[in-house]
C-alpha cells in the first residue's frame, strides 16, 4: 500500500504505480497523479490492508497524519512516533550514545533559555522536522542570537508550506554537536526485523555552519565500503525499536567507527523524490525493493560504475532571496555535463527551487565544488 500526498510525487514514483498497479490510498492528492491510471483503493480498504500488515510506504510526512488518525495497527503507529520525535528517538536510543547531551523544551521555554548555562557546540532544531528547515549549528552567543531571530522571523513560513504533523515547531531539542562524516541512508527493516540498506549517501557540507540539504553523494566505493558497519548498527537500533516492515530515511555520523543518528524519517525514503537517485544511477526503485520486500544485487546494479558519482542536490535559495525572482533553471542546467534530471519546484510552496540529480566522474570535483559553495545568487532573475 502507498499513501501519497503534498508536495511532490516524482515521475519516475508515478510511473511505477501506473505500471505495477500497486494499490494507492483514494485521496484528492493521489487523483492528481497520472489521473485514470493509477489503482486507486478506497480508504477503508487501505486501513484494512495496513492493519493486517501489509507493507505501506509513503512519499510524504504529510501522509503520517492521515495514517497516525485511521490506522489501528499499534506498531506501526508507535514506531512511526518514536522515529518521527527527535527527543523520544534520543530516549530511546540513548544507551547507543550514553554521554551525549540533549536537551528539549518549548518555543516559549526557548526563548527564556540562558546562553550561558548551555553546552556549546550544540545543533537547535524542531523536534519535528523535514529538509533542515529550523536547524542551527550553534557555536557561540552569536550563532544563538541569529537562530532565535531567524526562528522568529521564518516559524510561521515553515507553517505556510508544511502542517504541524511535519514541521512540529512548538517543541525544539538542543543535542550536543556530533563530529564526523555524515551519510544518508535509505533502508527497511524486514518482517523479522533486519535491517535492509537499499542506498547510502554521503552528506557533503560547505562550512561547519552548512545544515543545507545541498550535496549528498553515491558511488558504488561508498556503498559497498559503508553497508556492512550501517546495517550492523540498524540491527542494534531496531533490537530497541522493534520496527517491522518498515521503510526509514536515516541521517547519522560516523567517527572512527562509531555510528551517531541524527535523525530518523519514518515511512519514506529521500525525501521529495530524492530516493530516486538510486534509480537514475543503478536501475533500481527503493520503494519497489521495499514493498517486493526485494533488496538490489549491489554487484549487478553497480557493474561498471565504480568511476562514477551520483549526486541529489536540493537547491535551497539565497539569504537574500525574496520568493519573487525567477530561477533561470537553463543557465544552471549549463553548468554541468551530465544532468540526469533538474526538477522544478514552487519556492514559496516547498521552500527550495527544485532537485537536482547529477551523474560526475570520480575524478572530477569542480562540478560538485561549485554546486556546495553557490548560494544560486547568479540564477536570479
Amino acid at each position: 500500500m502507498i499513501v501519497l500526498d503534498e508536495p511532490y510525487a516524482s515521475e519516475p514514483l508515478a510511473q511505477w504505480l501506473e505500471e505495477s498497479q500497486h494499490p494507492v490510498l483514494d485521496n484528492g492528492f493521489a487523483r492528481t497523479v497520472a489521473p485514470g491510471k493509477l489503482n486507486l483503493v478506497a480508504p477503508e480498504e487501505a486501513v484494512r490492508r495496513i492493519d493486517g500488515g501489509e507493507r505501506v510506504y509513503t512519499n510524504s510526512e504529510n501522509a503520517l497524519s492521515w495514517i497516525a488518525d485511521n490506522v489501528g495497527n499499534e506498531s506501526l503507529v508507535r514506531a512511526i512516533g518514536l522515529f518521527k520525535d527527535k527527543a523520544a528517538m534520543r530516549r530511546a536510543l540513548s544507551s547507543l550514545d550514553p554521554e551525549l547531551f540533549f536537551k528539549t523544551c518549548s518555543v516559549d521555554e526557548l526563548f527564556k533559555l540562558d546562553f550561558s548555562q548551555l553546552e556549546a557546540p550544540f545543533v537547535l532544531k524542531p523536534s519535528v522536522g523535514f529538509c533542515s528547515m529550523g536547524v542551527y549549528a550553534i557555536q557561540d552567543r552569536d550563532d544563538w542570537e541569529r537562530a532565535l531571530a531567524d526562528i522568529q522571523k521564518n516559524a510561521s513560513t515553515w507553517h505556510d508550506m508544511y502542517p504541524e504533523s511535519v514541521i512540529g515547531a512548538g517543541s525544539f531539542i538542543l543535542e550536543g554537536y556530533i563530529t564526523g562524516t555524515e551519510y544518508a541512508l535509505d533502508a527497511y527493516f524486514d518482517e523479522a526485523g533486519r535491517a535492509r540498506i537499499l542506498n547510502v549517501l554521503r552528506h557533503d557540507f560547505a562550512s561547519p555552519e552548512d545544515t543545507s540539504d545541498r550535496m549528498y553523494v553515491t558511488s558504488a566505493p561508498i556503498v559497498r565500503e559503508t553497508s556492512p558497519l550501517f546495517t550492523a548498527w540498524l540491527d542494534r537500533v531496531n533490537a530497541l525499536v522493534g520496527a517491522r516492515n518498515f521503510p526509514v530515511h536515516v541521517e547519522v555520523r560516523v567517527e572512527d567507527g562509531h555510528v551517531s543518528p541524527i535523525e530518523f524519517n519514518p515511512l519514506r525514503f529521500a525525501g521529495l523524490g530524492g530516493t530516486d537517485v538510486s534509480w537514475y544511477g543503478y536501475g533500481y526503485r527503493t520503494y519497489q525493493a521495499f514493498l517486493e520486500d526485494d533488496a538490489p544485487d549491489f554487484d549487478a546494479a553497480f557493474a561498471g560504475k565504480d568511476d562514477k558519482v551520483y549526486t541529489m542536490s536540493l537547491l535551497n535559495p539565497p539569504a537574500s532571496a525574496t520568493g519573487e525572482e525567477a530561477f533561470d533553471y537553463d543557465a544552471f542546467a549549463e553548468r554541468f555535463t551530465n544532468v540526469l534530471e533538474l526538477r522544478r519546484f514552487d519556492v514559496n510552496r516547498v521552500g527550495n527551487y527544485g532537485f537536482l540529480f547529477l551523474e560526475t566522474d570520480a575524478d572530477s570535483a569542480g562540478e560538485l565544488d561549485f554546486l556546495m559553495r553557490s548560494d544560486l545568487e547568479e540564477f536570479l532573475r
